[in-house]
């Protein structure tokens, strides 16, 4: 029997629908057909009867970045190897408020240091106040968190391959970034505007999960990065106006699942975490000296790269 024009139609909805749900549940997102009890213990204890658990870390600096402001970090594996940092610079409307000079270049640097901290190597961008970056492919991806915004692709030879977009804006703008990283062939971007990091496609651009992660208590994110057990680690922070009010934090998800299994606060007087790579078994960061609400310089950290211990 031939099926009517409106069959076919509601069929298909229904189907949509239902492999939204799906993929919702698969990233523990309570579906709202199911009310009560079952959805709200998935929010509540991560998921899958597992509690989340609450932990500290402190910081332990190892060097200082090549120069200011470094706001992103990527690992090399590829020969010489070593840490990428991307350099964020302060805006015309960000010095003022700062208090800091503005440089008469806006290009933005990725340096290659060794694991010491020596300089091997830099590449020149076109990004702007770069907030995060991967390395893959052969290229540093950097996170412009101003105007163009994008992810900037570019070459060993300082060469720009493409920019484009954080995907799903309606008006082709996709708004600011707190981070970039590399992982299995896919990158994944810490989106402001999503409030949560997106995993995509870098060849065809194309977003494929979503997991949120700010909140009430830590509304920002920033950058990411998975260890050798596939888990997923995110820096969190509080809006503060000083150094002494921030609260920093970390956020660690199941790779598998997308589920929260961890938080984590620094405690007082550690670096400011912003960008975030996992390295020989623990974590590294660095400290970018810029921090919305906070004075230009006002950690005592400012441009030190630093070790993360987990207590």
């Amino acid at each position: 029997m031939t099926m009517k024009r409106r069959e076919f139609l509601t069929a298909g909805v229904a189907l949509n629908l239902g492999a939204a749900a799906s993929a919702l549940a698969q990233q523990g997102v309570p579906n709202p057909d199911r009310a009560g009890r079952g959805a709200a213990d998935r929010t509540q204890d991560g998921g899958r009867g597992r509690g989340v658990s609450k932990r500290s870390a402190r910081t332990t600096r190892l060097f200082k970045s090549p120069d200011l402001y470094p706001n992103a970090l990527a690992v090399m594996t590829d020969p010489p190897g070593g840490l990428w940092i991307g350099q964020q610079k302060v805006t015309p409307q960000s010095a003022k408020t700062y208090g800091l000079p503005l440089d008469p270049n806006p290009d933005e640097s990725a340096w290659l240091v060794d694991w010491n901290g020596k300089a091997l190597k830099t590449v020149n961008t076109h990004s702007r106040n770069t907030s995060g970056m991967a390395y893959g492919n052969g290229c540093v991806w950097m996170g412009a968190n101003a105007d163009p915004n994008g992810i900037f692709q570019v070459d060993m030879s300082s060469n720009q391959v493409s920019h484009r977009q954080i995907p799903l804006s309606i008006d082709g703008n996709g708004g600011g970034c707190h981070g970039v990283k590399w992982h299995k062939g896919k990158l994944w971007i810490a989106a402001l505007r999503l409030g949560g990091i997106l995993r995509v496609d870098p060849t065809t651009w194309v977003p494929e999960v979503l997991i949120r992660v700010s909140s009430d208590e830590r509304p920002r994110l920033h950058d990411v990065a998975f260890d050798n057990e596939e888990n997923i680690w995110v820096v969190t922070g509080n809006n503060s106006t000083t150094y002494a009010d921030g609260r920093a934090g970390l956020n660690k998800y199941d790779g598998k699942t997308g589920q929260l299994v961890m938080t984590i606060e620094f405690e007082p007087g550690s670096c400011d975490p912003h960008g975030l790579v996992w390295h020989d078994g623990r974590l590294v960061s660095c400290d970018a000296g810029i921090h919305p609400g906070w004075k230009g310089k006002e950690s005592p950290h400012t441009g030190y790269i630093f070790s993360i211990e987990i207590g």
